[in-house]
């Protein structure tokens, strides 16, 4: 198995160590939060690219924070499929890691400050307990990735959290149209996590791990799986036909291919290596599906104004 595994080294092992396929899940809730925010006037662009920096910078750190944990918990080692394993196969101290997520953390803050001077202290609270989240997601005492509840907690704070706040710090509110519409990427990024968890069921039960995926079984968690991505789309075609969506916003629909092949991987393969390209169609089916939704607000926008 090992000699299967591609080993990084110099700056792509750096870049690898953030775990790129998720940084979409903190970029596109954030461009599709601050597009529902148009028909309120003028965008803050300096807000949009300081929210946008401190969603990546706390995603990549949370993953660093994962990679660190892992190691420390025995669970990554050097047969270990996936994009993890940098301290296992490419020896880097573990404290480096540890040490750039809390910088990456601290250069979040700073841009926090910065949101908050510009809108609402209030969302340094919320800010706080997103970080808390993303530090315990496998930190801790209790992770929450050891759970059944990492879908739960990933979803509502990558998913709705990220487009909320994009949303209020362009607008100064919260309204129902921007809940309803931050639904499907709750569904999406807890998809992301589902995908992960199918992929390494079996280790994971041998790390001692208590996850959705291993608690429903792999064909339950699959069909869960099913469920994430039929009821995003279908929450957008309901939204267009009875809650005053613009008929643009199924533009979500062009994407509609990748979830598909997804599932039907994961249907067809087991073994962790053959179900990676599971994993990139599901992340990929989040970014476009955002990203398609707010163009699709975008065009409705400028169409009917």
């Amino acid at each position: 198995m090992q000699d299967t595994i591609k080993i990084e080294t110099g700056w792509r092992m750096w870049w690898q160590l953030t775990r790129p396929h998720t940084l979409t899940a903190a970029f596109a809730p954030v461009f599709l939060g601050t597009m529902l925010a148009l028909p309120f006037g003028k965008l803050d662009f300096l807000l949009f690219a300081a929210m946008l920096l401190a969603s990546v910078f706390i995603q990549m750190a949370t993953n660093m924070f994962n990679e660190y944990y892992d190691f420390k918990r025995g669970l990554d080692t050097e047969d270990s499929v996936g994009i993890g394993g940098t301290i296992v196969r490419n020896k880097v101290n573990p404290k480096t890691i540890l040490n750039l997520a809390l910088l990456l953390y601290g250069v979040s803050v700073l841009l926090g400050v910065y949101i908050c001077m510009q809108t609402s202290w209030w969302l340094a609270v919320v800010g706080l307990i997103s970080m808390a989240i993303g530090y315990f997601y496998t930190g801790g005492p209790y992770p929450i990735a050891y759970t059944p509840l990492g879908e739960l907690f990933s979803g509502v704070v990558m998913g709705m959290l990220l487009v909320l706040i994009a949303f209020y710090i362009q607008t100064g509110t919260v309204t129902e149209r921007s809940v309803l519409l931050s639904i499907p990427s709750v569904l999406l990024v807890a998809a992301i996590m589902m995908a992960n968890n199918i992929r390494d069921l079996e280790g994971d039960k041998l790390g001692g791990r208590k996850t959705l995926a291993i608690l429903l079984g792999r064909a339950n968690a699959i069909r869960i799986q099913t469920g994430f991505f039929v009821l995003a789309f279908a929450w957008i075609i309901a939204l267009v036909l009875f809650g005053g969506l613009t008929p643009w916003s199924l533009l979500v629909i062009l994407c509609v291919k990748k979830p598909i092949s997804a599932i039907q991987i994961f249907k067809n393969f087991e073994l962790p290596l053959q179900v990676m390209p599971a994993m990139k169609y599901t992340a990929q089916t989040n970014t476009f599906f955002c990203l398609l939704l707010a163009i699709g607000l975008l065009i409705g926008h400028l169409t009917t104004n």
